[in-house]
């Protein structure tokens, strides 16, 4: 089983992953959690340079960077994984460049899906969470988890984006997975451990029976 999670900026996506993980490993099964960028060997690389506050990339560039990335990580991690019988968790895959790059950035969203179908060699998640919430909300938490672990400017770069930004973002999630049947959106102003149980709520009819913990 592949899953992704998708949302704008401190829509607490690395939280309901950790959750979901440690639940689906209490259950026998064996997780990979990976994230985009910075999934694979090649990844971690770019995304010192994509998430740099101090880098002024053009958006073309910037495009290109993560399909490299997400090329790689396909190859490199995801799918070995899956071959394995792994379940994989990625925090972030090919639905954020369109948003980012299309609905953000102005990108057309035709040659972006394209190039997304290239990158990842026809290998789509079964299931994808759509994180939602004001972006006024998201920038907020983002911005302070930043500040407390010291990473405003080595990967605070979409965080420092204006409002409307994010707010074309949020939209661009929204209208996009209302034409994907895989994406179920969440309301992600809840408190994490409610976002969760909902998470669980839709996966546990999917999964086999629990095998351990």
């Amino acid at each position: 089983m592949f899953l992704s999670f998708e949302g704008i900026e401190g829509a607490g996506k690395g939280t309901a992953l950790e959750r979901t993980r440690r639940w689906m490993a209490g259950r026998g099964l064996r997780v990979v959690l990976t994230l985009e960028p910075g999934g694979s060997a090649l990844g971690r690389e770019l995304r010192a340079c994509l998430l740099n506050a101090d880098r002024r990339i053009a958006p073309e560039a910037e495009l290109f960077l993560y399909l490299a990335d997400r090329a790689q990580h396909v190859r490199e991690v995801i799918r070995p994984a899956l071959d394995r019988g792994e379940v994989v968790l990625s925090d972030r895959y090919a639905d954020s460049t369109i948003v980012y790059q299309g609905s953000g950035r102005g990108l057309n969203l035709k040659v972006l899906a394209g190039l997304n179908r290239l990158a990842v060699d026809g290998l789509w998640p079964d299931l994808t969470f759509l994180l939602d919430l004001p972006p006024e909300m998201g920038l907020e938490r983002a911005r302070a988890r930043n500040k407390a672990l010291g990473l405003e400017i080595r990967e605070g770069r979409f965080e420092a984006e204006s409002l409307d930004f994010h707010r074309r973002v949020r939209q661009g999630y929204l209208a996009w997975a209302a034409r994907q049947p895989r994406f179920r959106v969440l309301d992600a102003s809840r408190p994490p451990e409610e976002v969760f149980q909902e998470i669980r709520r839709i996966l546990e009819p999917l999964l086999p029976p629990a095998s351990g913990g």
